[in-house]
């Protein structure tokens, strides 16, 4: 079964996909104790009351002194390993209680606990023979030796168990689980891309310039000339009340240009048959194009910008949704749409039919509906 996950709903199957009675399943999983515990779970708890009960004798020869009443020792030479202990028969009581300490399983915790506890006990035997080597007096008595051999037979119960029959029966035929994720593999680490420089935007043509030899006729006088902010608009050409100088006022920012548009005689004045045309209309053109490559950028960031919108998924093969504690609660597979309701990048937030709500890991190879 090597990368299958077992869940609860594939826990009732047999091979051809028909459903067995629970009461055969749980009996191919059972194991046989005494009361609630284990063989090897009875001897953790044997050993342990016998360490607790030795560490309330004096440790030192001399004069009265436990193990409780010196400083903070107690913490890693029994203290942890009766937080191990609890943590053991709790699971047996209330098996969806407390199932980890941080990224540990609770049997993992217990041989970490047992190991340090252990590592301690013979510190402090070290320390007494050597200052004995040394000629002096034994200054810690029977409790350390006690305490360093129940200590190494918790190591052995927790540590070597999975290799020494019949201790390594505990260990099989446990159910699979989606491990946490700290005790996942780590993922693959890549330098980070250099940052791409943008390239220079290509500088605006500039606007014609008028050349000798143009026929660009000035404007007479009652016009304004044209500047470089003025947009032109299109509008028609309105009498001016400047007596008999037949002058036309321009509205807006209009210019007269074209050979066909001179003065007709000495008036200044320009006849309505006369072509005019705007001397901003390049810009105008201009002004477009720039317009348009902005609303091009605009709909490219649009498009980019992460969506936290609800969509419909479809996942290439059958998947584990796990809940806040990684435990598989359903699936989703390629034959029906799975609701996503957020997409954080690389987990999706899906909603069960039922309205259970859990989270997605492998994105890989989903289609979006």
């Amino acid at each position: 079964m090597e990368g299958k996950i077992v869940t609860d709903e594939d826990a009732g199957r047999t091979a051809d996909g028909s459903e067995t009675p629970i009461a055969e399943v749980e009996d191919s999983s059972a194991q046989y104790g005494v009361g609630p515990f284990t063989i090897r779970e009875l001897a953790i708890l044997v050993a342990w009351a016998l360490a607790f009960i030795v560490s309330f004798f004096s440790l030192s020869t001399v004069r009265f002194e436990s193990v409780w009443t010196s400083g903070i020792l107690w913490i890693l030479t029994i203290g942890v390993p009766t937080v191990a202990v609890f943590l053991l028969v709790l699971r047996r009581f209330s098996p969806q209680g407390i199932r980890r300490v941080g990224s540990l399983g609770i049997d993992q915790f217990a041989s970490v606990a047992f190991s340090v506890a252990a590592v301690l006990w013979l510190q402090l035997l070290w320390e007494t023979i050597a200052f004995v080597v040394d000629g002096g007096p034994w200054l810690r008595g029977w409790v350390v030796w006690v305490e360093l051999a129940l200590m190494f037979a918790l190591v052995v119960l927790t540590v070597f168990a999975p290799f020494i029959e019949p201790l390594s029966e505990d260990f099989r035929g446990r159910p699979e689980v989606v491990a946490h994720r700290n005790a996942r593999p780590v993922r693959k680490v890549v330098p980070r891309p250099r940052p791409v420089r943008p390239e220079p935007e290509p500088e605006p043509q500039a606007r014609p310039e008028a050349v000798e030899g143009d026929a660009v006729a000035a404007a007479p006088e009652g016009y304004r000339t044209p500047t470089d902010g003025d947009r032109v608009v299109a509008v028609p050409f309105e009498q001016s009340a400047q007596g008999d100088t037949g002058a036309h006022a321009v509205t807006g920012t209009a210019v007269a240009t074209g050979a066909t548009g001179g003065a007709s005689g000495t008036t200044g004045g320009y006849g309505t048959d006369s072509p005019v045309f705007s001397a901003a209309e390049p810009v105008a053109s201009e002004d477009s194009t720039h317009t348009r490559a902005f609303d091009q950028q605009q709909a490219h960031a649009s498009a980019a910008a992460p969506s936290n919108q609800a969509f419909w998924a479809l996942v290439p093969e059958e998947r584990d949704v796990v809940d806040e504690r990684d435990i598989p609660i359903f699936r989703i597979g390629p034959t029906a749409w799975a609701l996503v309701i957020e997409d954080r990048g690389e987990t999706f937030v899906v909603r069960h039919d039922d309205g259970r709500i859990g989270y997605l890991h492998d994105v890989s190879g989903v289609t979006r509906g």
